[in-house]
């Protein structure tokens, strides 16, 4: 598990109406950041009568150009925008996934996303998460690209081999990583190795910043190709959309500037033969906004399940639960439509009551 509750990788938001209302955000950013972030922001937002999340995000954005555009202040903004849609479905008595547009689907399936491990660990972690339910995985990073190429498909092949033939498998490279070497040629090389294996996309096998890398892979890869989790605001994805660097693309909510920038980035994205698959290694908040953003994307039908997370398992009342086909439900109730745990809340955020007003 990477992810601890005395971690300080991601910083829950609350935005309180008023009339008592409350909503949830989650900002995937080192708590002092967000602070900074919010003393330029608090402003722009603080006693304003409530109007729309589209628009009172876009006026955040547009105020703030000068001060970080694409950095600290935009992944603020993003756990801003998902309390505003929370909010915003409270207010209006829908759950968010209708006030984007309606739902295409009521489930999505979660892929259980966990990092690789010695081969007789990994399959041991999914062989219990098969027990859970789950029938689609992501393995990434450890000793991926890292070692040989006997190691590369030594961990496919055991994870392939685990979970069986009918599971969905994807592999996360993890090239956002720091110093990460491995350029085109490797990719395509291990590519093929994927597409023997059945693997279901290739994601992030490059460094984030090699769009040029990314086009020419993509158009020669044997399995799809994914990325894009570190990137912010719906412009920074134009240019991969426009050259079809990406077979999928994976903006975080959480980071790239909320539900909203998702959204645009998602319908950009379809338009042009893409596919969203959000990345999801955040919060239970960030969860159960890509689900109703799923919900409301045409051909969004997965979502990542960073497993082992406190800030995920522990942060909704009743936990989350798959039903027979390993899905999870689009939440239903107004706004993000989920009861979070007060106490969990409090363990996680050194004694801060959210949920009060």
């Amino acid at each position: 598990m990477e992810l601890k509750p005395e971690s300080s990788l991601h910083t829950v938001v609350a935005v309180h109406s008023d009339d008592g209302r409350v909503g949830m955000g989650s900002v995937f950013t080192h708590e002092a950041l967000v602070a900074g972030a919010m003393e330029v922001l608090e402003e722009l937002i603080i006693g304003r009568e409530f109007s729309s999340p589209t628009a009172m995000t876009e006026e955040l954005h547009q105020h703030t150009f000068w001060m970080g555009r694409g950095g600290s202040i935009t992944h603020a903004i993003s756990g801003i925008n998902i309390a505003l849609w929370d909010l915003a479905g409270q207010v209006w008595g829908a759950p968010v996934s209708h006030l984007l547009g309606g739902n295409h689907r009521d489930h999505v399936r979660p892929y259980a996303s966990l990092l690789m491990d010695e081969p007789a660990r990994l399959r041991e972690n999914l062989l219990a998460l098969s027990a859970q339910g789950f029938a689609a995985f992501k393995i990434g990073w450890g000793k991926f690209g890292r070692e040989d190429a006997r190691m590369d498909e030594l961990l496919v092949r055991t994870a392939r081999e685990t979970i069986g033939d009918d599971a969905i498998l994807a592999v996360d490279a993890g090239g956002s990583d720091g110093f990460w070497r491995n350029g085109v040629r490797w990719a395509l090389d291990t590519s093929r190795m994927l597409s023997d294996h059945r693997v279901a996309w290739f994601e992030e096998p490059l460094n984030p910043d090699d769009i040029d890398g990314f086009v020419r892979l993509t158009a020669a890869s044997a399995v799809p190709i994914s990325g894009g989790e570190t990137y912010t605001r719906r412009q920074a994805f134009t240019p991969f959309v426009d050259r079809a660097a990406f077979d999928i693309v994976q903006p975080d909510v959480t980071k790239v500037g909320g539900i909203d920038e998702m959204m645009s980035i998602g319908r950009r994205a379809e338009d042009s033969g893409m596919t969203l698959i959000p990345h999801g290694w955040n919060t239970a908040i960030g969860l159960a906004a890509d689900l109703h953003a799923a919900a409301a994307l045409r051909f969004t039908d997965l979502v990542e399940y960073c497993t082992g997370s406190a800030y995920i398992d522990d942060l909704v009342v009743g936990g989350w639960v798959l039903d027979a086909d390993g899905r999870l439900a689009v939440p239903n109730a107004p706004g993000l439509g989920i009861e979070w745990d007060r106490e969990a809340l409090l363990r996680y955020t050194g004694g801060v009551d959210l949920l009060s007003v």
